[in-house]
Parts: structure tokens; C-alpha cells; sequence
């Protein structure tokens, strides 16, 4: 009876797991669908991507952006399967069909009157949801899709390779549009790859925890039973005392480290302890589960 629960709990879990995931990324496509309409094309600014390029094509022809933006993201979508794979399909699929839904139907209004505040604005909401999509690996088609296979393929960050291929799109709205927006476009990628480097970083920050203390085998144990994180014991020993003692090397995610903090102090008050702060860390329980091949 006990596995049967517990099989239950652990779908119930997926399954809140894959709902929240779809919930962000439409919560994604939202804010850049109102990019689009109020921030971007009030005021021309072709900001790189598809949604660029449907700015571009309908100030030049006419065209409805949303049925361009359909027709871009079909072939996206063909390309997320061969390179990156189903999950990554089935998530732009989602991205990329909602996208030109959410452009057709959420107004086109001048949000913000001034030109630069609202490139500024656009630019860092932008770029929080274009953070917010690759963290779900996901896309809203267009142009966003290359990062991810520059990423998979030659380990190039998801910032620079979205500036790279955006580049193209922006160089085309000088045919259109004047110097300003042109210039606002280049300024307006730059915003958007900054926003999203810092989000990337911040989001991937972990607390080394470097612990000396006389009861290391108990703060050992309930940081491996309450928090469920892995422990090294480094043995060391101290200039004044020449006593050997062993110290505990602990990586943690920010969230935990107040739970550390009462464990510690907890069982030893006078425990000696260095926290720092790591940007990057790879191996089991950080960037791939245990049990994964």
C-alpha cells in the first residue's frame, strides 16, 4: 500500500510540476506579446526576433504582425524538433502558437508616450520573459529558438547567442524606419541580453558553507536528513591548537541557508563557519538528478 502512495504522490507531484511549468511560460508569452503591442511597435522599434521582423514587414507592406509571427514560428517549430529535441518541441509549440493569439488580440497602444522610456521598459520585461521561458526550456518561437541550439551545440550562452541572431533583424529596420529606431533597436537588444545574463546568474547562485565545529557529526546528519544535501568532511588542523579537526564543506541552494543556520546553531553556538557565494556549480543534485543517465 505504501508504493501505491507513494507512485500516486509522486504523479500528483509531476503533474503540479508540469502545470506550473506551462503556467510560466504562458505567463512568458504574455509579457512579450505586450512588448510587442505597447512598447515595441508604438513606436517602431524592431527589437531583433520574429516580432521584429513582423514590425519591419508590416510598416513596410502592411502585413498583419501576428499572421507573420504564425508563419515564422511554424517553421521554428519544425527546427526545435530536429535540433533540440521533444521536450523542447513540445514546449515551443506552446510558445510559439500562443505568441501570434496573444499579438492579435492584446491591443496595439502607445503605453508610454516618451520613446526611450518605453524601449527601456519593453527591453528589461523582454528580457525577464525570455529568462523566464529558457529556465522552462522553452522558446516563443522565432528567434529565440537559435540561442538554445547554439547553447546545445557549441556551449555559447543564451544572451549572446539571442544579441547574434538578432543582429540580422535589426540591421533590416534601417530600410524602414529612421536612424532613431534603428538605434533604439540596437540599444533595446543590448538591455534585454544585460537583463537576461544578470536573471541567469542570479538564478544559478548556490551558498558554499565551510563549517568547523565540535559536533560535526550531528550538524552532518541533519543537513543530510532535513535539507537532503551531501556533505564533504575535510580534515584540517588548527596553527594554535595542532589539533586535528574535521571541517564540513557544504553546497546549498539560497533557499536552504537559513535552515543551515538553525541546524548550526542549533547544536553548536560557537561554531566556526565561512559562508561564500558561487555562481556556478555542476554534478549531481545541481545539474542533473540522481539516478540520470
Amino acid at each position: 500500500m505504501t508504493g501505491i502512495f507513494g507512485e500516486i504522490a509522486g504523479k500528483i507531484g509531476g503533474m503540479k510540476r508540469q502545470i506550473k511549468k506551462i503556467g510560466l511560460i504562458i505567463l512568458a508569452i504574455m509579457i512579450i506579446a505586450v512588448c510587442v503591442n505597447m512598447f515595441f511597435g508604438p513606436h517602431a522599434i524592431a527589437a531583433g526576433g520574429l516580432t521584429g521582423l513582423a514590425i519591419i514587414l508590416e510598416g513596410l507592406f502592411g502585413l498583419d504582425r501576428s499572421i507573420i509571427v504564425l508563419i515564422g514560428n511554424g517553421i521554428v517549430i519544425v527546427a526545435a524538433l530536429i535540433f533540440l529535441g521533444k521536450e523542447v518541441f513540445i514546449n515551443t509549440a506552446l510558445g510559439a502558437g500562443l505568441l501570434p493569439i496573444l499579438i492579435h488580440f492584446i491591443p496595439q497602444y502607445m503605453l508610454v508616450t516618451d520613446p526611450m522610456l518605453s524601449m527601456v521598459a519593453g527591453s528589461v520585461l523582454f528580457g525577464v520573459a525570455a529568462s523566464l521561458l529558457y529556465a522552462n526550456r522553452a522558446s516563443s518561437g522565432g528567434t529565440a529558438v537559435p540561442p538554445l541550439i547554439f547553447k546545445k551545440y557549441f556551449g555559447m550562452s543564451t544572451s549572446l547567442g539571442l544579441f547574434l541572431s538578432d543582429g540580422v533583424v535589426v540591421a533590416l529596420s534601417l530600410l524602414v524606419f529612421s536612424i532613431d529606431s534603428f538605434f533604439y533597436a540596437i540599444f533595446s537588444i543590448l538591455i534585454t541580453a544585460m537583463t537576461m545574463s544578470y536573471i541567469e546568474a542570479g538564478m544559478n547562485k548556490k551558498k558554499m558553507v565551510y563549517i568547523i565545529s565540535e559536533q560535526s557529526q550531528t550538524i552532518t546528519n541533519e543537513i543530510l536528513t532535513k535539507i537532503g544535501r551531501g556533505v564533504t568532511l575535510v580534515p584540517v588542523i588548527g596553527a594554535y591548537e595542532q589539533t586535528e579537526k574535521q571541517m564540513l564543506m557544504v553546497t546549498l541552494d539560497g533557499k536552504n541557508y537559513q535552515d543551515l543556520l538553525a541546524i548550526v546553531q542549533q547544536h553548536d553556538r560557537e561554531a566556526f563557519m565561512i559562508t561564500d557565494t558561487v555562481s556556478d556549480v555542476h554534478g549531481e543534485g545541481f545539474t542533473y538528478d540522481s539516478g540520470s543517465v
